[in-house]
């Protein structure tokens, strides 16, 4: 037998009542009821209560035990009463009455408890992530992780992939988010790149003549943090595959995320199949590229309602004759709504920076008609043509906003999030995933007004290659897609050019020129020479996939050891400084900035 248990915390039953038994863990929770003590043993598996009456000899020293102090506890499995059986817990029908106890790690005062899991400050939680963790939501969202990315690795290699391992230092990129640089020490005034994501090598690794890869990379991105994304790194299911058009991906990437889902939730899955919406399209619809599908709300474009001269509401066709645009949302059959309901998005619309939402109400008496603050100004022909072109109803109401093109999409973004759910019209129950698709190949930069690639430089353009006209490189159309669920970007993917004149070609239109493009790209570039095959690929973020799965909101809560919002481990102390012998080895000084 094992010195320090004969059983885990969540492991014995009523089969084992009578039988003697070891166990190790920590102290979760103490209830003291003066002739009896209960103790909550916790350990990685579970918790077993432990009872010990005052007449043993360790009574007093277990009642003055600290919390989370780890022990190890030998005692005899006894049945618990009718009326004191717990079912929250799987050990809930017995307890362990103990005989004696040995102390293995004695522990300090706590600067926050972890029997229970209230919110502390973010600055306590990472500082003491070790404590954090032990907490029982957290604890679990990491085993959840663990066996999340075990089953992905079972169903890729199910699917015909295998893993292969692609290096963590290699060369700067001009493109993405900002580099991780390490100086080396061997190659003086030279650095490497921690990658931002395995790109040029998974797409070597095809030119190399492996079929289909995959691999839970990490990888590094100097960025700002978000709710959704860790500052400094994270981790994806890398996949690239070789002699795929975008629906071969696309079936691999729906396969894998449908068994995982189903395995790993209750929710139900909106889609089987996921749908497949325009990059356009979904600006227009949804005023994102990120929709959330779970929310009905549709945007609808009115702007040409407000050029008939029978819409007397100036200050729109005023906008409009400016270049500005119309846009409503339709929430069903909300006529009887109170008003402070619709002044409310009014008053949150300006909150967001713009000039306020208007809106009418559908109604019908003996013809159509609209009330409301702008209602007065519309025909009833006017009114008629807007609810043909966003299929509204009588009884229905029409939010409308109009701005530039860019403003106009933000608002209306927020505004269809707001009024979902303030009309409570979001299924939290479902996980909805979409593709976007058909995105724009080149961008035009809003403060260079330069052109430059709106997603991956490496993607292959549409259509006939010699037949596209690069001379309005605005309208070229890119084989790149992104996979959303429930309004989360998961990952971005696409099938890559493998034809090195046109890359120089493409690159070319985004200012590089040849021998810019040979110096950045050049172990890319040079293979793509020597026969490369049709590939593409994909790389589901694997923090954001457990997020969803594990129900937070946050990625902090899904990673072992995350940064805080400025980059910093504060169990670690890091980043931290180095000593000047260090810096004279990587032949660096440093010139701070004030």
């Amino acid at each position: 037998m094992n010195k320090f248990r004969s059983h885990n915390c969540n492991e014995l039953r009523i089969k084992d009542v009578g039988n003697k038994v070891l166990l190790s863990g920590w102290i979760n929770k103490k209830r003291d009821h003066g002739n009896l003590l209960f103790i909550d043993l916790r350990d990685n598996y579970g918790i077993t209560q432990c009872i010990i009456e005052k007449e043993n000899q360790n009574f007093k020293s277990l009642e003055k035990i600290q919390l989370e102090t780890v022990v190890k506890i030998e005692g005899n499995v006894v049945n618990r009463s009718n009326e004191t059986v717990n079912k929250e817990i799987d050990t809930g029908e017995i307890e362990v009455k103990i005989i004696q106890f040995e102390i293995l790690g004695t522990c300090k005062e706590l600067p926050m408890p972890v029997f229970t899991d209230q919110e502390y400050a973010e600055e306590v939680r990472l500082k003491y992530r070790f404590l954090d963790l032990r907490r029982k939501k957290i604890h679990e969202n990491i085993i959840l992780r663990s066996k999340v990315i075990a089953f992905i690795r079972n169903e890729m290699n199910k699917l015909g992939f295998l893993e292969y391992q692609t290096p963590i230092l290699t060369s700067s990129s001009p493109e993405g988010a900002r580099d991780f640089l390490v100086p080396s020490r061997l190659n003086p005034g030279k650095f490497y790149a921690l990658p931002q994501a395995p790109q040029q090598f998974k797409q070597l690794i095809m030119v190399s003549g492996f079929d289909k890869y995959f691999q839970i990379a990490p990888c590094f991105r100097d960025e700002d943090a978000r709710a959704d994304r860790s500052p400094g790194e994270f981790y994806q299911l890398d996949l690239e595959m070789s002699f795929v058009e975008q629906e071969d991906v696309f079936n691999v990437v729906e396969t894998l995320l449908v068994n995982t889902f189903k395995e790993f939730s209750n929710k139900k899955l909106m889609f089987d199949k996921f749908p497949k919406i325009s990059y356009t399209e979904s600006l227009l619809r949804y005023g994102s590229d990120k929709p959330d599908l779970r929310n009905p709300l549709i945007i609808n474009d009115v702007t040409v309602i407000f050029n008939r001269e029978d819409v007397n509401f100036e200050i729109f066709k005023k906008l409009v004759k400016s270049g500005s645009k119309v846009r409503c949302i339709v929430t069903k059959n909300t006529k009887d709504n109170p008003r402070s309901f619709f002044d409310g998005i009014d008053k949150w619309a300006k909150e967001q920076g713009a000039s306020g939402m208007a809106y009418l109400t559908i109604e019908k008496d003996n013809e159509i008609s609209a009330r409301g603050p702008i209602g007065k100004f519309f025909s009833k022909e006017s009114i008629e043509e807007i609810m043909k072109i966003s299929n509204a109803e009588v009884g229905d109401s029409i939010f409308f906003a109009c701005n530039k093109e860019v403003e106009l999409q933000r608002i209306m973004s927020l505004a269809r999030d707001k009024i979902g759910n303030e009309l409570n019209l979001i299924d939290e129950n479902l996980f909805a995933f979409c593709w976007i698709i058909d995105y724009p190949m080149f961008e035009k930069d809003e403060h260079t007004k330069k052109i430059k690639f709106s997603h991956n430089p490496f993607s292959m353009p549409q259509g006939d290659i010699d037949k596209i006209n690069f001379d309005k490189p605005l309208d070229i159309l890119a084989y790149q897609y992104d996979i959303v669920c429930n309004g989360i970007e998961l990952s971005s993917g696409a099938i890559r050019n493998h034809i090195p004149e046109l890359m120089y070609k493409l690159f070319s239109i985004a200012g590089y020129d040849k021998k810019q493009v040979d110096k950045k790209f050049s172990g890319m570039i040079n293979a793509l020479s020597f026969g490369a095959p049709p590939h593409g690929g994909i790389a589901p973020g694997i923090d954001r996939i457990v997020m969803l799965l594990a129900n937070e909101k946050n990625i902090r809560e899904v990673t072992m050891f995350p940064m805080n919002q400025n980059a910093q481990d504060l169990m670690m102390n890091a980043p931290s400084e180095i000593n000047e012998d260090q810096l004279k080895e990587l032949n660096l000084s440093l010139k701070v900035k004030k």
